[in-house]
Protein backbone atom coordinates (compact mmCIF):
# COMPACT_ATOMS: atom_id res chain seq x y z
CA UNK A 1 0.00 0.00 0.00
CA UNK A 2 1.31 3.46 -0.89
CA UNK A 3 2.39 5.72 1.96
CA UNK A 4 0.10 8.45 0.64
CA UNK A 5 -2.87 6.63 2.26
CA UNK A 6 -1.31 6.20 5.70
CA UNK A 7 -3.26 7.69 8.59
CA UNK A 8 -3.48 7.62 12.38
CA UNK A 9 -6.64 6.99 14.39
CA UNK A 10 -6.87 6.82 18.19
CA UNK A 11 -3.12 6.40 18.41
CA UNK A 12 -3.07 3.50 15.92
CA UNK A 13 -1.01 3.78 12.75
CA UNK A 14 -2.96 2.53 9.72
CA UNK A 15 -1.73 1.86 6.20
CA UNK A 16 -4.99 3.39 4.92
CA UNK A 17 -8.25 4.78 6.39
CA UNK A 18 -10.43 1.69 5.83
CA UNK A 19 -11.40 -0.20 8.99
CA UNK A 20 -13.73 -3.20 8.83
CA UNK A 21 -16.38 -2.78 11.50
CA UNK A 22 -17.34 -5.31 14.14
CA UNK A 23 -19.27 -8.08 12.36
CA UNK A 24 -19.21 -11.62 11.04
CA UNK A 25 -16.68 -10.37 8.49
CA UNK A 26 -13.98 -10.52 11.19
CA UNK A 27 -14.95 -13.58 13.24
CA UNK A 28 -12.03 -15.84 12.25
CA UNK A 29 -8.26 -15.30 11.89
CA UNK A 30 -8.54 -16.53 8.28
CA UNK A 31 -11.10 -13.86 7.41
CA UNK A 32 -8.93 -11.19 9.00
CA UNK A 33 -5.89 -12.38 7.07
CA UNK A 34 -7.91 -12.18 3.85
CA UNK A 35 -9.09 -8.67 4.73
CA UNK A 36 -5.51 -7.59 5.36
CA UNK A 37 -4.50 -9.03 1.99
CA UNK A 38 -7.41 -7.14 0.38
CA UNK A 39 -5.98 -3.91 1.76
CA UNK A 40 -7.81 -2.85 4.92
CA UNK A 41 -6.07 -0.66 7.48
CA UNK A 42 -7.49 -2.42 10.57
CA UNK A 43 -10.18 -4.86 11.68
CA UNK A 44 -12.62 -4.74 14.56
CA UNK A 45 -13.59 -8.14 15.90
CA UNK A 46 -17.23 -9.13 16.53
CA UNK A 47 -18.60 -7.67 19.74
CA UNK A 48 -18.52 -9.67 22.91
CA UNK A 49 -21.59 -8.68 24.96
CA UNK A 50 -21.45 -7.65 28.59
CA UNK A 51 -24.12 -10.27 29.38
CA UNK A 52 -21.86 -12.99 27.98
CA UNK A 53 -18.97 -11.81 30.11
CA UNK A 54 -21.03 -11.64 33.29
CA UNK A 55 -22.74 -15.00 32.77
CA UNK A 56 -19.52 -16.82 31.96
CA UNK A 57 -17.45 -15.23 34.71
CA UNK A 58 -20.11 -15.19 37.45
CA UNK A 59 -22.34 -18.18 36.79
CA UNK A 60 -23.18 -18.46 40.46
CA UNK A 61 -25.39 -15.36 40.25
CA UNK A 62 -27.45 -17.03 37.50
CA UNK A 63 -28.12 -20.33 39.28
CA UNK A 64 -31.66 -19.26 40.15
CA UNK A 65 -32.53 -18.60 36.51
CA UNK A 66 -30.67 -21.06 34.26
CA UNK A 67 -33.24 -20.70 31.47
CA UNK A 68 -32.63 -16.95 31.35
CA UNK A 69 -28.89 -17.63 31.25
CA UNK A 70 -29.25 -20.05 28.32
CA UNK A 71 -31.60 -17.69 26.47
CA UNK A 72 -29.19 -14.76 26.70
CA UNK A 73 -26.21 -16.79 25.53
CA UNK A 74 -28.12 -18.35 22.64
CA UNK A 75 -29.49 -14.96 21.60
CA UNK A 76 -26.02 -13.49 21.30
CA UNK A 77 -23.16 -14.76 19.15
CA UNK A 78 -22.59 -17.82 21.33
CA UNK A 79 -18.84 -17.26 21.57
CA UNK A 80 -17.13 -18.37 24.76
CA UNK A 81 -14.79 -15.90 26.42
CA UNK A 82 -11.81 -18.17 25.89
CA UNK A 83 -12.72 -18.41 22.20
CA UNK A 84 -12.79 -14.62 21.99
CA UNK A 85 -9.37 -14.29 23.58
CA UNK A 86 -8.02 -16.90 21.17
CA UNK A 87 -9.55 -15.01 18.25
CA UNK A 88 -7.61 -11.94 19.34
CA UNK A 89 -4.38 -13.85 19.82
CA UNK A 90 -4.60 -15.83 16.56
CA UNK A 91 -5.61 -12.79 14.53
CA UNK A 92 -2.68 -10.85 15.94
CA UNK A 93 -0.31 -13.67 15.09
CA UNK A 94 -1.68 -13.84 11.55
CA UNK A 95 -1.98 -10.12 10.79
CA UNK A 96 0.26 -7.09 10.87
CA UNK A 97 -2.61 -4.59 10.83
CA UNK A 98 -4.21 -3.44 14.10
CA UNK A 99 -6.73 -5.85 15.61
CA UNK A 100 -9.35 -4.09 17.71
CA UNK A 101 -11.58 -5.88 20.21
CA UNK A 102 -15.21 -4.81 20.62
CA UNK A 103 -17.51 -4.87 23.64
CA UNK A 104 -21.22 -4.18 23.41
CA UNK A 105 -22.30 -2.76 26.76
CA UNK A 106 -24.73 -0.48 28.56
CA UNK A 107 -23.72 -0.65 32.26
CA UNK A 108 -20.49 -0.16 34.21
CA UNK A 109 -20.74 -3.49 36.04
CA UNK A 110 -18.35 -6.33 36.85
CA UNK A 111 -17.83 -7.26 33.19
CA UNK A 112 -15.31 -4.42 32.96
CA UNK A 113 -12.60 -6.55 34.61
CA UNK A 114 -12.52 -8.64 31.41
CA UNK A 115 -10.87 -5.79 29.49
CA UNK A 116 -7.57 -6.69 31.18
CA UNK A 117 -7.69 -10.13 29.59
CA UNK A 118 -8.44 -8.56 26.22
CA UNK A 119 -5.32 -6.43 26.54
CA UNK A 120 -3.23 -9.41 27.65
CA UNK A 121 -4.46 -11.40 24.63
CA UNK A 122 -2.81 -8.81 22.40
CA UNK A 123 -5.62 -6.53 21.17
CA UNK A 124 -4.28 -3.26 19.81
CA UNK A 125 -7.30 -1.32 21.11
CA UNK A 126 -10.79 -1.76 22.53
CA UNK A 127 -13.90 -0.30 20.93
CA UNK A 128 -16.80 0.25 23.33
CA UNK A 129 -20.10 -0.03 21.50
CA UNK A 130 -22.30 1.47 24.18
CA UNK A 131 -25.94 0.80 23.40
CA UNK A 132 -28.62 2.59 25.34
CA UNK A 133 -31.88 4.47 24.93
CA UNK A 134 -33.48 6.46 27.70
CA UNK A 135 -37.07 5.24 27.72
CA UNK A 136 -38.03 5.69 31.38
CA UNK A 137 -40.09 8.78 32.19
CA UNK A 138 -38.55 9.24 35.63
CA UNK A 139 -34.90 9.02 34.47
CA UNK A 140 -32.98 12.28 33.93
CA UNK A 141 -32.29 13.28 30.36
CA UNK A 142 -28.52 12.89 30.76
CA UNK A 143 -28.66 9.31 32.10
CA UNK A 144 -27.26 7.68 28.97
CA UNK A 145 -24.51 10.30 28.63
CA UNK A 146 -23.45 9.58 32.20
CA UNK A 147 -23.29 5.85 31.42
CA UNK A 148 -21.03 6.54 28.44
CA UNK A 149 -18.65 8.52 30.64
CA UNK A 150 -18.68 6.07 33.55
CA UNK A 151 -17.93 3.06 31.35
CA UNK A 152 -15.20 4.87 29.41
CA UNK A 153 -13.54 6.17 32.58
CA UNK A 154 -13.48 2.72 34.21
CA UNK A 155 -12.21 0.87 31.14
CA UNK A 156 -9.55 3.48 30.52
CA UNK A 157 -8.30 3.11 34.09
CA UNK A 158 -7.76 -0.63 33.60
CA UNK A 159 -5.86 -0.84 30.30
CA UNK A 160 -2.96 0.83 28.58
CA UNK A 161 -4.14 0.26 25.02
CA UNK A 162 -6.32 2.85 23.21
CA UNK A 163 -10.00 2.97 24.13
CA UNK A 164 -12.38 3.95 21.33
CA UNK A 165 -16.02 4.87 21.93
CA UNK A 166 -18.60 4.22 19.25
CA UNK A 167 -21.27 6.85 19.80
CA UNK A 168 -24.94 6.88 18.98
CA UNK A 169 -26.34 9.94 17.23
CA UNK A 170 -29.35 10.06 19.55
CA UNK A 171 -28.07 12.81 21.83
CA UNK A 172 -29.06 16.43 22.23
CA UNK A 173 -25.45 17.65 22.39
CA UNK A 174 -23.13 15.38 20.44
CA UNK A 175 -20.19 17.80 20.51
CA UNK A 176 -20.38 18.14 24.31
CA UNK A 177 -20.48 14.38 24.80
CA UNK A 178 -17.51 13.94 22.47
CA UNK A 179 -15.60 16.52 24.50
CA UNK A 180 -16.56 14.85 27.78
CA UNK A 181 -15.43 11.47 26.43
CA UNK A 182 -12.09 13.02 25.52
CA UNK A 183 -11.76 14.42 29.03
CA UNK A 184 -12.31 11.01 30.67
CA UNK A 185 -9.69 9.44 28.46
CA UNK A 186 -11.26 8.20 25.21
CA UNK A 187 -8.52 7.96 22.58
CA UNK A 188 -10.95 8.17 19.69
CA UNK A 189 -14.65 8.28 18.84
CA UNK A 190 -16.70 6.70 16.08
CA UNK A 191 -19.61 8.61 14.54
CA UNK A 192 -21.96 6.68 14.57
CA UNK A 193 -23.12 3.28 15.73
CA UNK A 194 -26.14 2.01 13.82
CA UNK A 195 -28.82 0.61 16.07
CA UNK A 196 -30.96 -2.42 15.37
CA UNK A 197 -33.64 -1.42 12.85
CA UNK A 198 -37.16 -2.49 13.89
CA UNK A 199 -40.03 -3.02 11.48
CA UNK A 200 -43.63 -4.24 11.50
CA UNK A 201 -44.93 -7.18 9.48
CA UNK A 202 -48.48 -6.07 8.73
CA UNK A 203 -49.43 -9.48 7.30
CA UNK A 204 -48.33 -11.52 10.31
CA UNK A 205 -49.30 -8.66 12.62
CA UNK A 206 -46.07 -8.77 14.58
CA UNK A 207 -42.85 -6.89 15.16
CA UNK A 208 -39.98 -7.86 12.89
CA UNK A 209 -36.41 -6.94 12.05
CA UNK A 210 -35.76 -4.19 9.55
CA UNK A 211 -33.21 -4.19 6.75
CA UNK A 212 -29.85 -5.09 8.23
CA UNK A 213 -27.55 -3.21 5.83
CA UNK A 214 -27.05 0.53 5.79
CA UNK A 215 -27.48 2.62 2.66
CA UNK A 216 -25.45 5.57 1.42
CA UNK A 217 -28.51 7.76 1.97
CA UNK A 218 -27.68 7.50 5.70
CA UNK A 219 -24.38 9.34 5.33
CA UNK A 220 -25.76 12.87 5.82
CA UNK A 221 -25.73 12.81 9.64
CA UNK A 222 -22.32 11.13 9.59
CA UNK A 223 -20.89 13.96 7.48
CA UNK A 224 -22.63 16.73 9.43
CA UNK A 225 -21.42 15.62 12.84
CA UNK A 226 -17.97 14.55 11.72
CA UNK A 227 -17.56 18.08 10.42
CA UNK A 228 -18.97 19.76 13.51
CA UNK A 229 -17.01 17.69 16.01
CA UNK A 230 -13.82 18.18 14.01
CA UNK A 231 -14.38 21.95 13.95
CA UNK A 232 -15.17 22.32 17.64
CA UNK A 233 -12.75 19.64 18.91
CA UNK A 234 -9.80 19.52 16.49
CA UNK A 235 -7.78 17.29 18.84
CA UNK A 236 -10.40 14.51 18.97
CA UNK A 237 -9.56 11.54 16.76
CA UNK A 238 -12.63 10.62 14.68
CA UNK A 239 -13.64 7.63 12.59
CA UNK A 240 -16.79 8.03 10.51
CA UNK A 241 -19.30 5.21 10.28
CA UNK A 242 -22.78 4.55 8.80
CA UNK A 243 -23.73 5.16 5.19
CA UNK A 244 -20.20 4.79 3.78
CA UNK A 245 -20.43 2.59 0.70
CA UNK A 246 -17.87 3.72 -1.88
CA UNK A 247 -14.60 5.58 -2.29
CA UNK A 248 -16.36 8.94 -2.76
CA UNK A 249 -18.00 8.48 0.66
CA UNK A 250 -14.60 7.87 2.23
CA UNK A 251 -13.24 11.09 0.73
CA UNK A 252 -16.26 13.05 1.96
CA UNK A 253 -15.73 11.80 5.51
CA UNK A 254 -12.03 12.65 5.48
CA UNK A 255 -12.74 16.12 4.05
CA UNK A 256 -15.14 16.62 6.96
CA UNK A 257 -12.43 15.69 9.46
CA UNK A 258 -12.32 11.91 9.89
CA UNK A 259 -9.00 10.13 10.21
CA UNK A 260 -10.54 6.80 9.23
CA UNK A 261 -13.85 5.16 8.34
CA UNK A 262 -15.57 1.96 9.46
CA UNK A 263 -17.19 -0.14 6.74
CA UNK A 264 -19.39 -3.21 6.90
CA UNK A 265 -22.47 -3.32 4.67
CA UNK A 266 -20.67 -2.57 1.42
CA UNK A 267 -18.14 -5.37 2.00
CA UNK A 268 -20.95 -7.82 2.73
CA UNK A 269 -22.66 -6.76 -0.49
CA UNK A 270 -19.66 -6.59 -2.81
CA UNK A 271 -16.99 -8.77 -1.23
CA UNK A 272 -13.40 -8.02 -0.28
CA UNK A 273 -12.66 -6.92 -3.85
CA UNK A 274 -14.25 -3.54 -3.20
CA UNK A 275 -11.56 -2.69 -0.64
CA UNK A 276 -8.74 -2.68 -3.16
CA UNK A 277 -10.89 -0.72 -5.62
CA UNK A 278 -11.69 1.93 -2.99
CA UNK A 279 -8.04 2.31 -2.00
CA UNK A 280 -7.01 2.64 -5.63
CA UNK A 281 -9.66 5.28 -6.39
CA UNK A 282 -8.83 7.16 -3.19
CA UNK A 283 -5.16 7.29 -4.15
CA UNK A 284 -5.93 8.38 -7.71
CA UNK A 285 -8.17 11.18 -6.46
CA UNK A 286 -5.53 12.41 -4.02
CA UNK A 287 -2.85 12.46 -6.71
CA UNK A 288 -5.16 14.28 -9.12
CA UNK A 289 -5.85 16.92 -6.44
CA UNK A 290 -2.13 17.11 -5.57
CA UNK A 291 -2.62 15.89 -1.99
CA UNK A 292 0.42 14.11 -0.60
CA UNK A 293 -1.13 12.66 2.59
CA UNK A 294 -4.44 11.92 4.30
CA UNK A 295 -3.51 14.57 6.85
CA UNK A 296 -3.62 17.22 4.11
CA UNK A 297 -7.13 16.14 3.13
CA UNK A 298 -8.49 15.79 6.67
CA UNK A 299 -10.88 18.54 7.68
CA UNK A 300 -10.40 20.51 4.47
CA UNK A 301 -14.16 21.10 4.17
CA UNK A 302 -15.37 21.17 7.77
CA UNK A 303 -17.54 23.88 9.28
CA UNK A 304 -14.48 25.76 10.56
CA UNK A 305 -14.65 28.12 7.61
CA UNK A 306 -18.08 29.32 8.71
CA UNK A 307 -18.28 31.97 11.41
CA UNK A 308 -21.58 30.67 12.81
CA UNK A 309 -22.30 27.06 11.77
CA UNK A 310 -25.67 27.03 13.54
CA UNK A 311 -26.86 29.98 11.46
CA UNK A 312 -25.62 28.29 8.29
CA UNK A 313 -27.52 25.12 9.12
CA UNK A 314 -30.75 26.96 9.92
CA UNK A 315 -30.84 28.85 6.60
CA UNK A 316 -30.09 25.86 4.41
CA UNK A 317 -33.63 24.51 4.41
CA UNK A 318 -34.98 27.89 3.30
CA UNK A 319 -32.21 28.17 0.70
CA UNK A 320 -33.29 24.92 -0.91
CA UNK A 321 -37.06 25.28 -0.70
CA UNK A 322 -38.00 28.96 -0.44
CA UNK A 323 -38.52 29.25 -4.20
CA UNK A 324 -40.67 26.13 -4.49
CA UNK A 325 -44.46 26.29 -4.59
Amino acid sequence: MKKILMTSFAGLNLTNPIIIGSSGLTNTPEKNTALEKAGVGAVILPSIFEEQIEIQTSKDIWTDCPKACDYILNSLNGMQLEDYLQLIEKSKNACRIPVIASINCYRDNGWIDFVRQIEMAGADAIELNIFGLNTEIDRPGNTVEDIYLQITRKVKSMVNIPVIVKMSKYFSHIVKLADDLRKVGADGIVLFSRFYQPDIDIHLMQASSGYVFSSNTEIADTLRWTSLVRTKLPDVSIASCTGIHDWEDIIKCILCGASAVELCSTVYQHGNEIIQAMNRSLEEWMLAKDFKSIEEVKGKLNFGEIQDPSLHERVQFMKYFSNRD
